[in-house]
């Protein structure tokens, strides 16, 4: 007896996790921008070259300051949840894992980008 699933389960739980992670690695940046209103674009259009990192005399976006490491773990934050979801054991269907998956981005994106602002003081200036 296999601790595994079947390897068609295995697959759209794969396919569940990469669609999400894809997608959160897509538009990551954008939310960035979404949260701080820092000035970071998508990834086509430029992604930080515009963000206030760049700026003087203003705050400096809590992700992409320090080499953006706490942009990094918040990013990796999401797709450890995004990997949890899609490979959790049990029976939930693929639309329900793929809805969490996806979910989880701006929950999870959410709680780090309010960890990060808040440490930092961004928005209490």
């Amino acid at each position: 007896m296999s601790l595994l699933p079947p390897p068609r389960v295995l697959t759209a739980r794969l396919a569940v996790f990469l669609g999400a992670a894809t997608l959160t690695s897509m538009l990551f940046i954008n939310f960035c921008h979404l949260v701080f209103q820092c000035g970071c674009r998508s990834w086509w259009a430029g992604a930080a070259d515009h963000c206030n990192i760049h700026m003087a005399g203003v705050p400096h976006c809590p992700w992409c300051t320090s080499g953006g490491f706490s942009g990094y773990v918040s990013f990796g934050a999401i797709v450890v949840v995004q990997a949890l979801i899609a490979f959790w054991p049990g029976g939930a269907g693929v639309l329900g894992r793929l809805s969490g998956a996806l979910l989880a981005f701006p929950v999870v994106g959410g709680i780090g980008a309010v960890v990060s602002g808040l440490a930092t003081g961004y928005w209490s200036g």
